[in-house]
């Protein structure tokens, strides 16, 4: 019998959600509060001519979002043309530059001459990460955490050892590699999985795998060509999607959710799946009583960092930048200790600059430059208009010294900048994260916030605050997890 679904948020985790959802013949809705899809994922277009992504930028893990596709009898050929990047991304040193090669040969060249005997170390720790990613992204993150025993399984239990839980991401490069740069490009990455690599479980090497080995790619047209494939998807299967419709409140009766108020209208409904942020779900569409996690609860996790990020249109092309450029003249150590120790503005930042315009010329009019700076910073701190120039200025001038250009300010026809306030106000974030919770080993699996409300037993929770965890490819198996648990309660 058809059942009525009702997905809160439109992201990746939301899309993942309601096409798996509407495949197994439920009837589908989509309530998104802003005016676009995609959530953190949306893009906008100004009048001068730019297409800007407001969020994801790096394509890693291509076989992940592929399986998605798969799973519908399609590919991503069907929807965008995806291609590889070289160099990958090029990193800034305080003495240098150093590009990443797509070519996996080339790159074992560049570490054996960064470092001697580093490309052999290459393989070796290319090999353990591959290891942990096939088990871990195959095997580990597709389980619901409802319980410890689901990790029972031969598969996991033969690879508990080795998918190195216990172990440091800080101590585990260190194994490998000695030179400065070597360690800083092999830690960067989990920047963005909430703290500083000493706190991160050396499992997550098999990031280094599914971005240096996998290769970074680009979707022709931006990010938000994935976002348009996933909802065309979900429309295919029957998904209805509405957006500027905010979601006031989840109605229940009985221990069951039957419905929605969006917009002052009652919705009936026979389940519901938040892919919106888990803190304002429970904290502003439940009543206290129906709540999974209390704020003191919110108030100890760890997050992944918010971002200042600025979305700049220049009437000028811009020499010597790479579509992925990395500024890291600054100690790494020092930007994630004022990020999740100190929790203050940092002191001497690194910053990413994606310029899609190199690759991409839709995203921007002829001879102009479509740029997206962002510094990762902590969550929760205070964000005014003079910090944010503050830093912009800053990054800049070191833009400028990279590229051997001058008053790029000048050169500027189009400026937007977003930072915590607007992750509070268009997503309700807590504290304004941008990359949901931390992968720390104490925010593992089963020790995630739940995907399943322990008392509404038809209200489900998906995206980056829940399993598996942050990131676009984790989020889309978020929604296919909370889509199949959900339709085992319909």
């Amino acid at each position: 019998m058809k059942k009525k679904v009702a997905i809160i948020g439109s992201g990746f985790s939301g899309l993942s959600a309601a096409a798996y959802c509407a495949k197994t013949g439920n009837e589908v809705h989509i309530f998104e509060k802003n005016s676009s899809l995609g959530g953190r994922a949306r893009n906008f277009q100004t009048h001068h001519g730019y297409s800007f992504d407001m969020g994801p930028s790096w394509y890693w893990m291509p076989d992940i979002i592929e399986d998605f596709f798969k799973d519908f009898g399609k590919t991503t050929e069907d929807f965008y043309n995806l291609i590889p990047l070289n160099p990958q991304f090029e990193m800034v040193f305080s003495d240098g530059t150093m590009e990443i090669p797509q070519d996996y040969e080339e790159m074992r060249n560049l570490f054996d001459h960064t470092e001697k005997g580093a490309g052999k170390k290459l393989d070796d720790f290319m090999k353990d990460a591959q290891y942990k990613y096939e088990v871990g992204m195959k095997d580990f993150v597709s389980k619901p955490c409802h319980s410890w025993f689901e990790f029972v399984s031969p598969t996991i239990a033969k690879s508990a050892l080795k998918l190195d839980l216990l172990t440091n991401f800080h101590q585990f490069v260190r194994k490998y590699f000695s030179n400065p740069k070597l360690i800083t490009l092999m830690e960067f990455p989990v920047i963005f999985l909430g703290a500083a690599p000493k706190d991160i479980p050396a499992l997550y090497s098999l990031m280094n795998y599914g971005g240096y080995k996998l290769g970074t790619w680009y979707p022709m047209g931006g990010f938000i060509k994935v976002i348009e494939a996933m909802a065309k998807i979900a429309a295919e299967q029957g998904a209805n999607i509405h957006l500027n419709s905010n979601v006031e409140k989840i109605i229940t009766e009985n221990k069951k959710a039957v419905g929605i108020i969006v917009d002052g209208k009652k919705l009936e409904f026979d389940s519901v799946i938040a892919s919106s942020d888990y803190h304002h779900t429970e904290q502003k569409l439940l009543s206290e009583d129906q709540r999974n996690y209390d704020e003191k609860y919110w108030k100890k996790k760890t997050f992944a960092p918010s971002c200042l990020i600025f979305y700049l249109g220049f009437n000028r092309k811009i020499p010597n930048l790479k579509h992925h450029t990395l500024f890291f003249e600054n100690d790494l150590d020092l930007h994630t200790k004022e990020i999740y120790n100190d929790k203050k503005w940092p002191s001497k930042p690194l910053f990413y600059v994606c310029c899609p315009s190199k690759t991409d010329k839709s995203t921007a009019p002829e001879n102009c430059e479509n740029v997206f700076l962002l510094m990762p910073i902590a969550t929760g701190i205070n964000d005014s208009e003079e910090m944010r120039e503050k830093y912009f200025s800053e990054m800049i001038k070191r833009i400028e010294k990279h590229t051997k250009t001058s008053n790029l300010v000048s050169k500027i026809d189009y400026k937007r900048s977003y930072c915590i306030n607007d992750f509070v106000n268009d997503y309700n974030a807590f504290e304004g994260n941008a990359y949901g919770l931390a992968n720390t080993l104490s925010q593992t699996a089963v020790l995630k916030p739940s995907l399943r409300n322990r008392k509404i037993k038809n209200l489900f929770y998906t995206g980056q605050l829940t399993v598996p965890g942050p990131g676009v490819p984790p989020s889309i198996i978020s929604g296919k997890i909370a889509a199949t648990e959900a339709n085992k309660t319909i």
